[in-house]
């Protein structure tokens, strides 16, 4: 039987291993951190972490002990991710509105416990980012109900920034007006034009007159800020509760599959190893010849990649002149998706890969 002693001092030494690999594992967990924050993603990757478990676990031979490094690796993610909390929790994300917007609430979602910086509109939102103020910008690409976002999707044609994350946010409208007050007293609304739209039957069956405004949430600032209750505000839960509003009526849109689609943009594209069922954004414009649309369509349709949508936009500067942006499902990242963009840039004046993301 060895001695007490000698197996503690053994423990001592294989503890102090342990601690050496542990300062070398956080030193790269820091390393990953950096990286997530020039691409805005997320902290916790579960398809990773599960990978990861799994191959690892697989090298202990001994089952009974396989359980309990199981649990030990489990522990070692959660401190990781703690780390990376930490780390990230100056990240700035830009979004344009207001507390209790769409964006803001798409933000917190996307970036939970990160600085949340408001901008006015969308080009001052995306700008933030390009000129370094902000890490990320999250901003809405397209509403079932309502279609496309136009600036936006100019935004995505004409800047640097690049597509790394996409979230599909549910959108609730409610009927937001001053305490005390009742759906019988308002004769107004107010909010953003694609609520409004989103809430037009609800508006004409009520006869309410109505107004635009810059966004939901500041609809709802203004109407607090008014205290009338003839006038109301079409917006979300939170900025009810942030400008302390009654929600006289909730639920009010027209469809209840209404979706936004926020995209989270940075300044460094990603480009980790993608799946086939990912997605990805093009925006590009054709040579101005016959047969040049086509033949970009069926360029990527030859090389196996789906099309979910193809829209196409005005361009700024040229009369009568367009750029074409779409969604293809399926690893841009793989070599048939390279050849793609390889012929694509043959018949394309301007060809950019806006981002690739996981399909959620």
């Amino acid at each position: 039987m060895e001695n007490l002693d000698k197996i503690r001092q053994e423990i001592d030494e294989i503890d102090g291993q342990i601690a050496e690999l542990f300062c070398r594992r956080m030193c790269a967990v820091r390393k990953v951190a950096d990286y997530k924050r020039e691409r805005g993603l997320p902290i916790f990757d579960e398809a990773r972490e599960e990978a990861v478990l799994r191959r690892n676990c697989a090298r202990v031979e001994d089952d009974e002990l396989r359980g309990y490094y199981f649990t030990f690796l489990r522990d070692v993610m959660e401190i990781s991710r703690a780390y990376q909390q930490k780390l990230l929790t100056g990240m700035r994300v830009a979004y344009s509105g207001t507390a209790g917007a769409f964006a803001s609430i798409a933000a917190q979602k996307l970036f939970p416990g990160a600085e949340y910086v408001s901008y006015g509109d969308f080009t001052a939102a995306y700008n933030a980012v390009v000129d370094g103020a902000c890490d990320s910008v999250v901003l809405p690409v397209e509403n079932s109900f309502a279609g496309e976002v136009g600036v936006v999707c100019d935004l995505l044609f004409s800047g640097p920034l690049y597509i790394n994350r996409v979230l599909n946010l549910n959108v609730t409208q409610n009927l937001l007006a001053p305490k005390g007050s009742s759906i019988g007293e308002v004769r107004e609304v107010i909010s953003h034009p694609q609520a409004l739209s989103q809430c037009a039957s609800f508006i004409r069956t009520h006869g309410y007159a109505e107004r635009e405004f810059a966004n939901t949430a500041l609809a709802a600032k203004y109407v607090a800020e008014q205290n009338d209750p003839h006038l109301a505000a079409i917006g979300t839960e939170e900025a009810a509760r942030i400008f302390g509003l009654d929600i006289l009526a909730a639920g009010i849109n027209d469809s209840d599959g209404n979706t936004t689609r926020f995209a989270a943009l940075s300044r460094v594209e990603c480009k980790t190893p993608r799946q086939e069922d990912d997605l990805f954004f093009l925006v590009f414009t054709v040579k101005n010849q016959a047969g040049a649309l086509a033949q970009a369509i069926n360029i990527i349709g030859r090389h196996g990649f789906n099309m979910r949508g193809l829209h196409s936009r005005p361009m700024k500067t040229l009369v009568w002149q367009y750029y074409f942006y779409l969604e293809c499902e399926g690893n841009v990242r793989s070599e048939k998706g390279q050849r793609m963009l390889e012929e694509l840039s043959g018949i394309c004046d301007k060809l950019k890969l806006v981002g690739s993301y996981k399909s959620r």
